[in-house]
């Protein structure tokens, strides 16, 4: 898409091993746009924080990009090595990690953190830096920013911590921010304050996110469309409404039933038989066809159609006669 802030086209990640090359990641192609959020969701495994680790050049060898294009504000990314992207990280790329204490140097306070980040990045005086990072603690909701900004992580709590870490990525003005399993180690009350701030700033921003999660809940709360990601593929994506109420991958549909809204009362939540393939046993056909109660012949020797927005990667997409 041409207003599109990233657009990944064919992404594939390879990891060579004794067993034979695996691939977490196989060719995966989805756009954001400015001020839009993207949900990315699957089971753990699904390839979705190999994805964002690809975008943002953190693949840990012997992993690598093998195929498909990264673009991001027009500029291809995927050919940059070692100064340009660590350059473009922070810059035009912010990345909120799962666990802030990973994050976060605790030897440094965080004002000394934010100061650097701008000062490798912005072309500014370090007192400017010191009065932005005071700005930014208080546009995340850190009260007392002004006195604070001079404590070091271990005096922030959870929730506090996680919201320095998005003032870490956003310091710098980034068009896109990564935002990997950002709620999960917080309890549930901080999980929305967390949703309603990275929903504010990416607004008033005009930011770009991709936000990646196993929760259903957050991405209905958060996403304004949502990629579901199965054994490295997608497996449906659009808009997050159509997605929710309308599942059109047998996968989507077992994700969506294994909710407790979902389960209507019943004593037992709905589950999706069997387990996520290992990535060097990927079943021919489509990837989900053995734990799929729909699956027909062609499911079995066919790979899954290739999607576009609003689409998914079934053969025999679900109907509300399947449902019902």
């Amino acid at each position: 898409m041409s207003d599109a802030v990233l657009s990944i086209r064919g992404l594939s990640v390879e990891i060579p091993s004794r067993s034979g090359t695996v691939k977490p990641v196989d060719g995966v192609s989805y756009d954001i746009r400015a001020g839009e959020i993207l949900g990315v969701v699957g089971e753990s495994g699904a390839g979705k924080s190999m994805a964002g680790n690809a975008v943002i050049g953190l693949l840990t060898p012997p992993a690598h990009i093998a195929a498909g294009e990264i673009w991001l504000n027009g500029t291809r990314i995927d050919t940059l090595k070692g100064e340009d992207m660590r350059r473009l990280r922070g810059k035009q790329i912010g990345m909120v990690f799962q666990d802030p204490l990973t994050s976060l140097n605790p030897l440094l306070s965080i004002g000394d953190q934010l100061t650097e980040t701008m000062l490798t990045h912005l072309d500014i005086t370090r007192s400017d830096a010191r009065t932005r990072a005071i700005a930014a603690l208080e546009e995340v909701g850190i009260p007392g920013a002004a006195e604070r900004i001079d404590s070091y992580p271990h005096e922030f709590s959870g929730g506090m911590r996680q919201r320095v870490v998005i003032a870490l990525a956003l310091c710098a003005e980034p068009s896109l921010i990564i935002a990997d399993e950002p709620t999960t180690a917080l309890d549930v009350s901080v999980q929305a304050q967390i949703i309603a701030l990275l929903k504010r700033l990416c607004r008033e921003r005009g930011t770009a996110v991709m936000l990646i999660t196993h929760d259903m809940g957050v991405i209905a709360e958060a996403a304004d469309r949502v990629a579901v990601m199965y054994a490295g593929r997608l497996a449906e994506l659009g808009d997050v409404r159509d997605v929710l109420n309308a599942p059109r991958h047998p996968y989507t549909f077992g994700l969506m039933a294994s909710t407790p809204l979902a389960s209507q009362g019943k004593a037992r939540l709905h589950q999706i038989e069997g387990a996520m393939p290992r990535l060097n046993k990927v079943p021919e056909g489509c990837p989900f066809n053995p734990r799929c109660a729909y699956a027909q012949d062609k499911c079995r020797k066919a790979p899954s159609p290739q999607i576009a927005d609003g689409a998914a990667a079934c053969w025999f997409p679900m109907t509300a006669e399947k449902v019902s």
